[in-house]
């Protein structure tokens, strides 16, 4: 029996592949959470980036195009959620909901009068952004255990994937070794004291919502011009919650929040891998059942580690300027 024969080779790749749309979302999500603004709309800028990546990718036959239009329209949607939580003092947990509420009808409705494929677009073929092959790849690719963890393991993925895995450390280094970073969590921590101190509240959180809308728009553009080669409705299928789960982990601090989107996505690729297989004793397990294990994970971490994470102190609080 071979290393992939057992299957845990396909499980660790799969996990590889798996986590790129959560690190970007929980990244995203962690920046502006950090500022004070809770940014429960992720899912929401993920189907939107998701559908508009696709669609331009598929009409441009540029799938770089389509990322860039993904990032644009996710950068307007965390705009405007940052004009009804910063400027206008509103409710975050309700314009979040909004937005994922509104993007998981509109981009159903448009999908279906562009395209009329019943709410998804037509397969991108060449438009998709296809794996790496890495320098070396052929001269090793027979060698035992070595061929597979740098043909398949590290190499064989998609730009966006090594773009993911490279933003953790670029995220802590921002957050913890520049002034913006400082700047950033103070917002969150103490906000009057940060007015104080001289930075824009307002400004500053602007601009993690600006940073988040982009990060975001990955975790879109991933699911439909890497993953599936298509956008279909609610295709995320609860990718921003997770996200946000996953930060709740990492008790708001990219590296463990990394940590907690490879838990996931190392289970759902378990899920994957379960599918069909008839397991000893218990025997072939219903596909329901199956794709709940994510979910269940959800719920047990969040069950385990509420009462423990330590959120920032002015989460959710609008700023209202001392006089």
């Amino acid at each position: 029996m071979t290393f992939e024969d057992l299957h845990i080779g396909s499980i660790l790749v799969s996990t590889v592949r798996n986590a790129p749309v959560l690190i970007f979302a929980a990244m995203a999500g962690l920046f502006a959470e950090r500022s004070g603004v809770i940014d429960i709309g992720l899912e929401g800028k993920i189907l939107a980036s998701a559908f508009v990546s696709a669609a331009v990718a598929f009409a441009t036959k540029n799938p770089w195009a389509g990322v860039a239009a993904g990032v644009a329209v996710s950068v307007v949607l965390a705009t405007l959620q940052g004009y009804v939580a910063i400027t206008q003092k509103g409710n975050q947990l309700v314009g979040g909901i909004a937005i994922n509420i509104a993007m998981s009808g509109l981009t159903f409705v448009v999908a279906q009068f562009f395209f009329q494929q019943g709410g998804r677009t037509p397969d991108l073929g060449e438009a998709r952004l296809f794996d790496v092959v890495l320098p070396g790849s052929a001269a090793v690719a027979d060698i035992p255990f070595l061929g597979w963890f740098y043909t398949k393991l590290i190499g064989g993925h998609s730009v966006l994937v090594y773009l993911a895995f490279a933003l953790v450390p670029l995220v802590h280094w921002v957050l913890y070794h520049t002034s913006f970073g400082l700047r950033l969590r103070a917002c969150g921590e103490n906000p009057h004291a940060a007015d104080a101190a001289g930075v824009s509240v307002e400004w500053t959180r602007y601009r993690a919502m600006i940073i988040a809308g982009v990060l975001c728009s990955f975790s879109g553009a991933y699911l439909a011009i890497v993953q599936s080669g298509f956008f279909l409705r609610d295709m995320s299928a609860g990718a921003g919650y997770l996200a946000l789960t996953a930060m709740v982990f990492g008790n708001w601090r990219p590296v463990y929040t990394f940590l907690g989107c490879l838990m996931f996505g190392f289970f759902g690729a378990v899920q994957i891998q379960l599918e069909g297989v008839d397991l000893p004793v218990i025997g072939r397990i219903p596909g329901a059942l199956i794709q709940m294990v994510p979910y269940v994970v959800t719920v047990v971490v969040l069950a385990g580690l509420m009462a423990k994470s330590v959120a920032p102190k002015a989460i959710g609080v609008p700023f209202v300027k001392s006089r």
